[in-house]
């Protein structure tokens, strides 16, 4: 489950964050997850409140906004949505597929004390 490893990473952000803008509770983080990022939205949530326990973000709110996945077609030289690597175009069926959104995970905003 390398969810825990990425709430580990979300949470020294956090921390790190807590010291250079002088906050010391997190009340609500919002997390964009692309589609084909590879991050499980509910083993995310799962973690992040098993990782957070005894923190600064303790009892936060995890907010998951999913981000589709989106490539550019080299065949039919257009945008297109896909739901998982590796699939064909859409459009066309070409395999020609450049991933341009939708693989990354971000700290969209968070809500803080």
């Amino acid at each position: 489950m390398h969810e825990l490893s990425l709430c580990e990473s979300i949470l020294q952000v956090l921390e790190q964050q807590a010291t250079a803008q002088q906050y010391t509770k997190v009340k609500t983080v919002w997390l964009e997850i692309g589609a084909l990022s590879g991050v499980e939205p509910e083993a995310m949530l799962f973690s992040f409140d098993v990782v957070t326990i005894g923190t600064l973000a303790e009892n936060a709110k995890l907010e998951i906004i999913e981000v589709p996945g989106q490539a550019w077609c080299m065949a039919c030289a257009g945008n297109v949505v896909v739901e998982q690597l590796y699939d064909v175009c859409p459009k066309c069926g070409s395999h020609q597929l450049q991933v341009n959104n939708g693989d990354q995970m971000r700290i969209k905003e968070l809500e803080v004390e």
